[in-house]
């Protein structure tokens, strides 16, 4: 019998948060089991990927590491469906805000801010609490297949305060984020550390060449609207905290210093010296928080089919 994907997270979306927050949790950790246990295609993707993370490990620390990968990744959805039945007061107590003072100063003025994410920790719950406290959020969604399940997703976000960009099938989607990125105060953060197009940049990732999205830093080139590199992990709640939040986990959003966009240089070369000082902080991010790197498709070039990602570069160029 073939799964219906949309049906299941629509019922996930309806349920999870009617379910006591222990059980979610422990059928979340459970499920992050299991999964890792079968060590299917994704584990195994997420294994390699962390491998470059984290080359110092053995065979055995490496399984360690993609289990607590795994956990991180369930407790993700876990939250993510639960997250619409949060009051405002829980997601502000699991959220806590690092150097946002950086942000804020351009936000106070009426000015939007750019921010580059990977898919670490839970961008859905930092993006609600972002939307609230900082300024509207904009972002980019993936078009996932089936249709049914996009627009799931679309409308989850747009139910939490987001306003989003699909990334195929709509309109121009660089123009509409230059339209973002320059109507007054607003948070323009893009997962960017897989490239979903033919126009990414190639760059140095653990001493491994990827390829990532050149968006972030052709918007900071082409507005002028400072960059900032976000590392978005998860933390323990102890006390106080953990009582009002309801769970044991909260996220840390840590915000680095802006990128600086250098000058005299030709705009394709601009990007990507900003797409690299970007990565850079991402890496070291990572680095930190392994466990919280949700990367199980390939992102390394020496992953990559040759032959397709030769066709691949040869289809676009290195900047929008």
């Amino acid at each position: 019998m073939k799964l219906d994907v949309a049906r299941a997270y629509a019922t996930a979306w309806r349920v999870a948060g009617k379910i006591p927050g222990p059980v979610l949790r422990v059928a979340a950790a459970a499920a992050a089991d299991v999964t890792w246990l079968r060590r299917g295609d994704g584990v195994r993707r997420l294994e390699k990927n962390l491998s470059r993370v984290r080359p110092d490990l053995d065979r055995r620390g490496l399984r360690r590491l993609s289990r607590a990968g795994m956990r991180s990744y369930m407790r993700y959805f876990s939250e993510t469906f639960a997250l619409g039945s949060m009051t405002q007061a829980q997601v502000d107590t699991r959220v806590r805000g690092a150097h946002d003072d950086r942000l804020r100063v351009h936000l106070d003025q009426g000015r939007p801010v750019l921010l580059a994410l990977g898919h670490v920790g839970n961008w859905d719950l930092a993006g609600a609490w972002a939307t609230r406290h900082l300024a509207p959020v904009t972002t980019v969604a993936e078009r996932l297949e089936p249709e049914e399940l996009f627009q799931e997703f679309v409308a989850f976000r747009e139910s939490i305060g987001l306003t989003i960009i699909p990334l195929s099938g709509g309109g121009d989607v660089f123009r509409d984020l230059m339209r973002a990125a320059r109507g007054g105060p607003a948070v323009v953060p893009l997962l960017a550390d897989r490239d979903l197009t033919a126009k990414g940049v190639e760059v140095d990732f653990f001493g491994h060449r990827a390829r990532v999205a050149a968006g972030p830093a052709a918007l900071a080139v082409s507005t002028g609207v400072p960059l900032f590199p976000t590392i978005v992990h998860y933390e323990r709640l102890t006390g106080a905290r953990r009582r009002a939040a309801r769970s044991p986990w909260g996220v840390v959003i840590d915000f680095g210093p802006a990128v600086e966009v250098p000058t005299g240089l030709p705009r394709a070369e601009q990007v990507r010296v900003v797409t690299q000082a970007w990565v850079d902080h991402l890496a070291d991010g990572i680095r930190r928080h392994p466990e919280d790197w949700h990367m199980l498709q390939r992102v390394f070039v020496d992953d990559l089919d040759p032959e397709r990602y030769a066709a691949t570069v040869a289809a676009g160029t290195a900047t929008p």
